[in-house]
């Protein structure tokens, strides 16, 4: 594997993670928000709708989360080759100015 192969996949799998972090996080956070608010809804039904709701926002976001991650799958040589080009000029820029 070449070194600009390794440093994509490495770039990938960090991306990948701080998104299922990201992911994870959401839905703990909807979940506690739900159990601390719970005894505060009115009635059933303004719970069940409330439940609904984050439901839908947690079904959305992780889908969304699910499609980004499919898409970097898909181009990830593309998209983390012109990253690492792009970082490996800026450092070479930045090395030159303090020469």
């Amino acid at each position: 594997m070449s070194d600009l192969a390794r440093r994509i996949e490495a770039m990938h799998r960090r991306d990948m993670a701080v998104a299922w972090a990201f992911v994870l996080g959401l839905w703990f956070s909807i979940i506690f928000v739900a159990w601390a608010t719970w005894s505060l809804a009115p009635s059933g039904t303004a719970r069940i709708v409330l439940l609904i709701g984050g439901g839908v926002v947690l079904l959305f976001n992780t889908a969304a989360i699910m499609a980004m991650l499919r898409h970097y799958r898909e181009d990830r040589d593309f998209m983390y080759g012109l990253d690492i080009k792009f970082l490996d000029a800026s450092r070479a820029l930045k090395r030159a100015g303090r020469s």
